[in-house]
Parts: C-alpha cells; sequence; structure tokens
C-alpha cells in the first residue's frame, strides 16, 4: 500500500474533530497546502448526482481501502450515580470549582471555606487523603489517630483523643457528595439517608431503619423476611427499598467529570422546498488549494536541494487535496443513501425507522461493507430530529405480518411508547406487549421484547406497579 493511500485511509476514519487537526497539521508542516478562502460555497449535492468537492476515487484507491484496517472503536463513556437533594448548603459559594478537579480537590475546596479550627483542618485533610476514588475511608480511625499523634500534630505540639478524630470524620461526612467518609457500604447508605429531604419522612425512615438494622436481609434481598421483622406489608419495604436503590454506593465517582466531548456534525440535513437534501459541514473540512506562490518557484530542470524540497511538498499537498476531497465525496455518498432510506424517520420520529444494514449501503455506492463500517464510525449528521451518528440509522430487521420488514429501532420505540402510555396500576406485561406489537402486524417473542426493555433501562412490570 502506498504512503498516498494509506493516508486517503486515516483520513476517512477520521472524526469531525480530528479531521480538522490533521487538516491544521498539514497546512502548518506544507508550505506548498493553503486554505482557500476565495472557493464559494458548495453547491446543494442533492442537486447533483455526483458531490462536487473533487474527482471520484478510482478502482485502485477503493480496492485499497476495502484492505485497510478494522474501524477504530469507540471509547467508554463514564456512567455516574448521583443522589437529588432539595436543599444545598447555604454555608456553601456559588462559584464552585472546576468540574475536572479530583474528588480530594472538591473536598479540600468545601474544608478550606469551611470553619474549621486550626486543629481540626490538619485532622480533616489527614481524613480526605485517606479516602479512595469512591470516597470510602480506607485508614482505621485508631491508625489514623497514632499518625496524626506522631507525626503532623505533634509537630504543632497538639494532642488530640480518638473520639475528637472520630468528631472530626462526622463533620467531614457532612460535606458534599452525601456519602462521603463512610467505613462501609452500609455507612455510606445511611450517611446519604440522614441528609435526604424530610419530604418523604416514612418512607425515609423506613429506608433508615432498614440500612442500619436489617442490612443482612436487605443484602440479600430477602424482603419479606424484613417485613416479618417489622410486621410491615411487602409493598411497604419495597417503597423504602426502591429509594435505598437510588442511593449512590460510589459518591466519590459523583464528582469525577469525564471532559465534555463534543461531536460536530459531519453532514447536515435539510428539507428544502419539500425535499430533503445533504450538505457537507464545510465548516470542519476546507476548500484546500496549492499556494500558486510557492509553486511557480519550482524548476523543472533544478536538482537542487531547495527546489526538491518544494517539489515533494507540492506532490503531497495535491494528494492530501485529492485525498480530502475523496473523503468527502464518500460521506456524502453515504449519508444521501441513508436519507433517502429512512426519509419516514425525519419525518415521523423512531418508530418509522426502516431496517437497514452495512450491506445495504456498500450495494448502493458500491463499496465493500468495511469500506462503509469506517465511513460511518465517528462522523455524524444533523438533522432537524438531532445529531446522530451515522451507525445509529443501522438496524436489523423483524417480518411483519404481511410479508414486510420492521426495523428494530423501531420496534424498541413502539415498546418505549406503549410504556410510557400504560396504566400505572397495571403495567403491561412482556407478553401483553407482545401481543400488542402482533395486533400492529409485528410478530416478536416475549423474550425479544424483554431483551429490547430491558435494552431501554425500563424495568420489569412487578417493578414499575411497586414505584407507581
Amino acid at each position: 500500500m502506498t504512503p498516498q493511500l494509506q493516508q486517503a485511509i486515516k483520513l476517512l476514519q477520521l472524526s469531525s474533530l480530528d479531521l480538522q487537526t490533521e487538516i491544521q497539521q498539514a497546512i502548518e508542516n506544507n508550505p506548498m497546502l493553503e486554505i482557500d478562502d476565495t472557493h464559494q460555497e458548495q453547491e446543494n449535492p442533492a442537486d447533483n448526482d455526483q458531490a462536487q468537492p473533487g474527482e471520484n476515487p478510482d478502482m485502485e484507491y477503493t480496492q485499497y481501502l476495502d484492505q485497510s484496517p478494522a474501524e477504530i472503536e469507540l471509547g467508554m463513556s463514564w456512567q455516574r450515580g448521583n443522589i437529588n437533594r432539595s436543599q444545598a448548603s447555604s454555608d456553601l459559594p456559588t462559584d464552585f470549582p472546576d468540574a475536572s478537579r479530583s474528588l480530594k480537590d472538591h473536598l479540600q475546596w468545601q474544608l478550606d471555606i469551611s470553619s474549621f479550627s486550626p486543629e481540626d483542618h490538619i485532622i480533616a485533610s489527614a481524613i480526605i487523603d485517606s479516602l479512595d476514588e469512591y470516597g470510602y475511608l480506607t485508614v482505621d480511625i485508631n491508625d489514623l489517630h497514632r499518625d496524626l499523634t506522631s507525626g503532623l500534630l505533634k509537630k504543632e505540639d497538639q494532642d488530640v483523643t480518638v473520639d475528637e478524630v472520630m468528631a472530626v470524620l462526622h463533620m467531614v461526612q457532612h460535606l458534599d457528595p452525601p456519602g462521603i467518609g463512610a467505613i462501609d457500604l452500609q455507612d455510606c447508605l445511611r450517611l446519604q439517608l440522614e441528609q435526604l429531604s424530610t419530604a418523604d419522612n416514612e418512607r425515609t425512615a423506613l429506608a433508615y431503619e432498614i440500612v442500619c438494622h436489617h442490612f443482612d436481609a436487605l443484602s440479600q434481598k430477602n424482603y419479606n423476611e424484613i417485613a416479618h421483622r417489622l410486621n410491615l406489608e411487602p409493598i411497604t419495604i419495597h417503597e423504602s427499598v426502591e429509594l435505598i436503590r437510588a442511593l449512590n454506593p460510589r459518591p466519590g465517582t459523583s464528582v469525577i467529570r469525564e471532559p465534555t466531548e463534543y461531536v460536530v456534525p459531519d453532514v447536515i440535513v435539510q428539507k428544502i422546498g419539500g425535499k430533503w437534501h445533504v450538505f457537507l459541514n464545510n465548516d470542519i473540512s476546507p476548500q484546500l488549494s496549492v499556494n500558486q506562490h510557492y509553486a511557480s518557484l519550482i524548476r523543472r530542470a533544478d536538482d537542487s536541494r531547495d527546489n526538491q524540497f518544494l517539489k515533494n511538498n507540492l506532490q503531497e499537498a495535491r494528494w492530501f487535496i485529492k485525498s480530502l476531497s475523496n473523503r468527502n465525496e464518500t460521506l456524502l455518498k453515504v449519508a444521501n443513501i441513508i436519507m433517502e432510506r429512512q426519509q419516514e424517520f425525519l419525518e415521523h420520529g423512531e418508530e418509522f425507522m426502516k431496517p437497514l444494514v452495512l450491506r445495504d449501503i456498500a450495494d448502493a455506492v458500491d463499496m465493500h461493507e468495511s469500506t462503509i463500517s469506517r465511513v460511518t464510525t465517528q462522523k455524524y449528521m444533523h438533522t432537524p430530529r438531532g445529531v446522530f451518528e451515522f451507525k445509529y440509522f443501522f438496524s436489523s430487521h423483524v417480518g411483519t405480518a404481511d410479508g414486510g420488514e420492521c426495523s428494530s429501532t423501531a420496534i424498541r420505540a413502539m415498546i418505549k411508547k406503549l410504556v410510557g402510555d400504560e396504566d400505572m396500576k397495571k403495567p403491561l406485561s412482556d407478553n401483553k406487549i407482545a401481543q400488542m406489537l402482533e395486533q400492529k402486524g409485528i410478530k416478536v417473542a416475549r423474550r425479544t421484547v424483554a431483551k429490547y426493555r430491558e435494552g431501554l433501562l425500563i424495568p420489569p412490570s412487578n417493578e414499575r406497579r411497586l414505584r407507581a
């Protein structure tokens, strides 16, 4: 594979943000490349059979593209648990620290603006330093006391008791986030319940009772045993258990935030004059051209080092422009096919999504499936219904009663709508949902409904009834 074709494949796989970086680096490294500010805005590609930016990819380019490595995997995102609080401390200022700070930074910031005595401040700092990433205290309080009295507090010529260290720990446990400074899971849940609003006092009080005195049965999900011990109806126990489940077992992770990831659409879909059209987002892929001033300095018969440098850069600039043009054209081809196949989704929403697989697009644009996979990874489409990754529009199919096909995405949307419209006192079972879908001509098994429901993070009907 030639370096030029490797470059073409690389550009095809890049996300919009990575492409911008690549273009900027190419311009900085190659004096022959420049942004063509005089280039007029690209014509509407929907009005043309071929995209405008440049030449069609030749057969060699397509063959090499199909042989390139598999697509780059997308990174995972953190999922953070949290707990809603109806009241915030009036003692804390509104200018909270940078979200990118660590848990210990967040706690130390609160400590620095609180009214701790100098001695308590030292103890609290030591406690904060002894927390793990989840917010749990990792040392025994007696060991912490010994380290303090033989170290920091000894230098300050101060002496404290274990009870005084414990008192400061209790103060730290009232910092944000709730549950911080706990010694174990039971302690963590107890601390969070203590800080909950008393608006639902009976439910909260029962949850507190369960955590403090029946944690063994709670851990084993033996709710009937708890109901028997407390002489209460199981439904009452379940209501408080649901409150406990809403707590965060790892409170420290609610502070650790991943840097915001921005998505810039590669193409824009608009409805103009009653027809849907696809446009390239020219902001991420500016029109490049060869710097004519430097090109004019090249002398054909000159083999000097400077002249050879200019020749090499001219060739690289032309290849880069061609590769970028081919990338844009391929993107437009794929986006146009997706738009044509999914017009009903654009018009009416998820329930009208059509089945679509990589081979459908590959056959339509005469490319290999692996090429389409690379084109649709980390590429985004801006539509009136939101911004979606190209891959969002692909889904498997389920047969319908009339011999047709229905997209699995559409079925998920139908399930979500059926559950959203159900009687909260009589939630729909998976069997009932399957029957209702069959009435619409879509035959799916109960286990398939359960799989889709779980994928939508919708609990089973018995839990939905309890929550109602």
